[in-house]
């Protein structure tokens, strides 16, 4: 496998997995990605990579293992409900080489949660099989708990419900230090074809930073948003100071 990106004292890092047919054929619009990557920005945790697996448990286990070893975080959704094609946790468990079944702490918060051991059907039980030696991550919606195993948290897919597992999910990782965005915009008439060159002496002479250039076109014609990223403010803040000198000396 290959060995987790190497990151600075000041950095965690992060990946996201969905899992799902139903997003790889279009049927359902994925709104975690965008929600899960700036909540974790926030927090300190850069995000680095995205996957779209389908509901197949070796692609799902290939993807787990892949991405757990490259960064610190894997953030799964989707595929633990209570049908058949919800295989995420058996596949996870079988990617960690561990168990599965019935776990009693879930049963117990959904026990309370749906009105009595009665209600557990069968569909519901399914969701309480969670991979030996993971810790629960509440589910304050519809109380069948996420886990983590590991280095790797998985959470529903339904958006509601991921957002407050992921409220507890962040409980339980490590954060770093919150990644500070600043932007120039040239105007419009200037394009990435003018600042191309200059644009790109200023990203080597600031190699702790990142920018990125973000054309759009609309009624005034071609426009273009520079946005500098980085974890030290005074870096970032020469870095804007120098695109800002190199704008001003455009001919317009």
């Amino acid at each position: 496998m290959e060995n987790r990106e190497p990151a600075s004292p000041a950095s965690v890092t992060a990946s996201i997995l969905v899992v799902g047919d139903e997003i790889l054929s279009g049927r359902t619009k994925d709104k975690n990605i965008g929600y899960i990557a700036e909540f974790l920005t926030a927090s300190g945790i850069d995000v680095r990579e995205v996957r779209v697996v389908p509901d197949v448990e070796e692609r799902i286990i290939e993807a787990v293992n892949a991405l757990r070893e490259r960064y610190d975080y894997v953030l799964s959704t989707g595929g633990i409900g209570p049908t058949h094609d919800d295989i995420t946790a058996d596949s996870i468990a079988k990617a960690f080489g561990v168990g599965i079944e019935i776990d009693q702490r879930a049963v117990e918060v959904m026990t309370k949660h749906y009105g009595g051991s009665e209600h557990l059907t069968p569909a519901r039980l399914r969701m309480a099989r969670i991979p030996d030696g993971a810790v629960l991550v509440d589910n304050p919606v519809s109380a069948a708990p996420g886990f983590m195993i590991g280095n790797v948290i998985v959470m529903a897919g339904v958006p509601n419900i991921m957002q407050r597992m992921l409220d507890n999910a962040i409980l339980k990782m490590r954060t770093g230090v919150v990644t500070l965005s600043d932007s120039v915009s040239p105007g419009p008439g200037i394009g990435e074809g003018i600042i191309a060159a200059p644009l790109a002496a200023i990203a080597q002479a600031h190699p702790d930073v990142s920018i990125g250039s973000y054309p759009s076109f609309g009624p005034a014609g071609f426009q273009t948003q520079l946005v500098i990223r980085g974890k030290d403010a005074g870096k970032v803040a020469a870095a804007k100071a120098d695109i800002e000198v190199m704008v001003a000396g455009i001919k317009r």
